[in-house]
Formats: C-alpha cells, structure tokens, sequence
C-alpha cells in the first residue's frame, strides 16, 4: 500500500494514526490469530477440527480482502489446502499458490462476476460431508458472486442494483434485496454443498450482522420476499425495477418459488462462522496510536451512519462547540469514529460517501483554526474513483473560493470528486486488502 496524503501541517500525524488503523484491519494477519494448525488439530477461534478424519479442505469466497485471505489460510494450511477458488474486484488480485484468484466488476456485478461463480458453485457441489469448505468472506462479496435466479438475467441484476445503490437504501436493505434474486446469497451456498462449512468474515457491516456481509451466503436468512418488495416500494423503486424482478418477487410471495435458508435447518448445525476483524479493531488500534502521539482522544462508540452530508455535522459539531468556547476536549485532541454513510445520489456526480462527508465537513468547519476533518474507506477505493477519502480542513473553503469552486454546490450535486482533486485534498492508497467500512477523524491541534 503507498499512502499519499496532500501537503498539510498535520500530514505526518495523519499518515500515522491511517496506517495504524490499515495495519490493524489486515485480514492476514487477523486471520492467522484467528485458525491455526498444530499436527492434525486445526484451530478455528474456539473450535477444533480433527484433519485425520477430513478427506478434503477446499477454500472458496468473495470480497475486497478474500485475496489476502487467500494468502494467510494457504500459509496457515500449507499442502493440506486441495484446491480453492475466490473472486476479488478487478485490480485487487494477490498472488497465490492453491487457490485460484478471479477478478469481477464491483459494485456493479459483471459477467466475469457470473462466470466465477459457476465455476464456484462447480467446486462446492462436488464435497461431500468428510470434506471440509472455507468460505472467506469480505466487503465486496455480494456485488462479487452473482448468480442470477432462474428468469432473472445479469442485465437485469445490473439495473437493480444501480437502482439500489442511487436509491439512498442502507447496505443491510439492499442485501435483502440481492438475497431474494440469488441462487447463492441468504445461504444458498450452504445448501449447494454437503461439506462442512466454516466460514472466516472480514467484516464490512455496522453491527456484524453475518446475515448481511456479502449478503450471507453461508446464514440461515431471517429476511423474506415481503421484505424484500418493501424495502423496493420504500425507495420507489419497484416500478423502476426490470419487470422479471417483480415478476420473481411477486412469486416468492405467493410461495411459487422458494424462500431463502431459513433459521432451524438442519443445514445450519454443520455451519461455523468466525469474524476475524471488523472496524472497531481498526478504531481502537487509532486511537491508540492517537494517544502515544500525546493526542487526547475521543473514540466515538455508535457508528457515524445516514445520509453522508448529513452525517458530516455530527462529528464536526465537537470542533464548532469548541470554538464557541463549549470545550468538550482540551487541544490537542483527536476524535475518532467509524461507520458508512449513505449518498442519495441525483444526477450524474462523480464521488463516493467519504468524500461527501469531507466535503460537507469542510463548509462546516471553514475559518476554523487548526482544525482537520478526514474521511477514508478502508478498501481504498471511495466509490467509484480512484481516491480512498480526502482530508480538509479550516480553510479548504476559502482556498476553493480563490480557485472559483463552490464545494457546497458540489456536496449538493454529489460531484465532489472533481471539486476536491482540482483542491488537492485527496486521500490515495490503492486497494488496500482490507474493507472494514470507513474511518472519520477530527483532529483539533
């Protein structure tokens, strides 16, 4: 990973209190404290499996960080990993040495995305229950692993999910939605295979709810058709949507075809899942660092979620209380937070919620002195540009008025990709192996 930052008196301490928090959500290393291997034992957190009575290990899965999953499950497996196979977003490949990596379209599934996932579906169904199947899943996943319901074509899953994602919905609404048009997701890989499952998480979703990440493939679904129609009305979306989506939907809540995997399955019992890491790992392990950096440190305990220019007021409010002489920390102080924000998107700006949320920050802190806001995803990529984040501050709003650039216009217009490159306030790490939702620092020095 090449970390670059803009120019800035706090460019030191920032790139510090990013990397720490980077190297803490690695998935290599959280997955090797995670499963290890003594002679025939095979340690899964709490769990052991006897290898001497397993015929087969296979390791399939999906996600920004399923590569660099890959990676560490070989190292730990070494010759007793038979074969495998995962499906990362192009240009996060790794290399590997047992475990084929496939490279699909992300957000929008492709047909690579389609093809890879046959092929895993191929790998899985031949196991039988003396066999033992990894599933490595990470943010990512369910753009990753389409396959389409009988009726539905990728077109129209491509339409829907750019629907989905335009629409304003929380991650946790679109993956009902997924679920209910996949013959993969809300457990449908379970029930492809008659291996024993365990599957290792990187978790990209607030709360870790294991039904939602990578839209649970492996979870018995506690989501229905019903649901899945509602959170479509709810957006007004349905008469949006290709009409064999609602024609699939509507059968599913007739009973015409069947419901995902529910709860109390017998599938289920043969079923382990693991989070090996999350965000909270990567927030503490900053503001740990924050503090050996003599920073007083705040470590926000809810999730910064919601509209993301919205939610850019929550965490700006403390410096804003601070300069109207409220003092709620003592400089120099670090205020740490995580969570994923949303973007209701209209028109045809190009950004991501990080850099929103930054932009919208800096038209709440401008002529603050010494004031930072920074706004990263974990993955390195913020939506669909080339920047992780970006990193503003007091006078990031005076600085675009010189150079003729309304950044709150461009916060309005969801366009502010242009605006803050054009301001140099741009966050680059290329993907990182890692997706662990985001990272919000207030930094008053």
């Amino acid at each position: 990973m090449k970390l670059r930052l803009p120019p800035s008196s706090a460019r030191s301490l920032v790139r510090q209190l990013i990397a720490a928090g980077l190297d803490a959500a690695d998935p290599y290393r959280a997955l090797l404290k995670s499963v290890s291997l003594q002679g025939q034992s095979l340690r899964v957190g709490q769990r052991l499996y006897d290898l001497s009575r397993i015929d087969r290990v296979i390791a399939v899965g999906a996600g920004k960080a399923s590569a660099r999953m890959a990676q560490a499950l070989e190292k730990v497996l070494g010759r007793r990993m038979a074969d495998g196979l995962v499906i990362v977003k192009t240009g996060h490949t790794l290399p590997t040495k047992r475990i084929a990596i496939r490279e699909a379209s992300h957000p929008i599934p492709d047909r690579a995305g389609v093809h890879a996932t046959q092929q895993l579906l191929r790998l899985v169904q031949d196991l039988g229950p003396r066999d033992l199947l990894f599933v490595l899943l990470s943010g990512g996943a369910s753009s990753l692993l389409p396959a389409p319901v009988p009726g539905v074509t990728l077109t129209d899953k491509q339409r829907t999910t750019r629907l989905l994602l335009r629409s304003g919905a929380t991650i946790n609404e679109i993956n009902v939605v997924r679920k209910h048009l996949s013959v993969i997701k809300g457990g449908g890989l379970a029930t492809s295979t008659h291996a024993r499952i365990v599957t290792l998480i990187l978790s990209d979703v607030i709360g870790d709810d294991l039904g939602s990440i990578g839209s649970g493939p492996t979870v018995a679904d506690l989501s229905t058709f019903a649901d899945a129609v509602n959170v479509l009305k709810r957006y007004r979306i349905w008469r949006s949507v290709p009409t064999a989506v609602r024609r699939y939907m509507e059968l599913g809540q007739k009973g015409t075809v069947p419901e995902t995997l529910k709860p109390g399955s017998q599938r289920v019992r043969s079923v382990h899942h693991q989070i090996i890491g999350t965000n909270r790992f990567m927030l503490e392990a900053v503001s740990r660092t924050a503090g050996r950096l003599n920073l007083r440190t705040i470590l926000f305990s809810t999730p910064i979620l919601g509209e993301a220019r919205l939610a850019a007021r929550q965490l700006t409010s403390i410096a804003k209380a601070n300069a109207d002489g409220h003092t709620i920390v003592k400089r120099p102080c670090c205020v740490v937070a995580g969570g994923e924000t949303t973007v209701t998107v209209t028109g045809k700006g190009t950004g991501g919620r990080a850099q929103e949320f930054a932009a919208a920050a800096a038209c709440e802190i401008a002529g603050l002195p010494n004031t930072w806001v920074v706004a990263l995803g974990s993955d390195g990529t913020d939506g669909p540009t080339d920047a992780a984040g970006a990193i503003v501050n007091g006078e990031t709003i005076a600085r675009a008025k010189r150079l003729n650039i309304n950044l709150r216009s461009a916060v309005n217009r969801h366009d502010t990709y242009p605006a803050l490159k054009t301001l140099g306030c741009h966050i680059y790490t290329g993907p990182t192996g890692t997706n662990v939702n985001d990272l919000y620092l207030l930094l008053l020095l």
